[in-house]
């Protein structure tokens, strides 16, 4: 746990600044963004569906750009 006093006659704007620079040099922040970010990979026969589901619709798609009505 990181834990910053105020020292004499230091504004809380300095205060702040030291609270935060120690933050980010203890890497907290890095790990929890990575933490809230990260996604799990899907397993394969969700992403082989999710490929031909989205090669079908873009087929689609092309299909009706050729017939002039997309």
């Amino acid at each position: 746990m990181i834990e910053v006093k105020r020292r004499n006659n230091e504004t809380p704007a300095a205060m702040l600044f030291r609270f935060t620079k120690k933050i980010r040099q203890s890497g907290i922040m890095k790990e929890t963004r990575h933490r809230r970010f990260h996604s799990r990979t899907e397993n394969k026969r969700k992403r082989a569906a999710s490929a031909k589901y989205k090669a079908g619709k873009a087929k689609e798609i092309s299909d009706l750009r050729k017939m002039g009505a997309f």
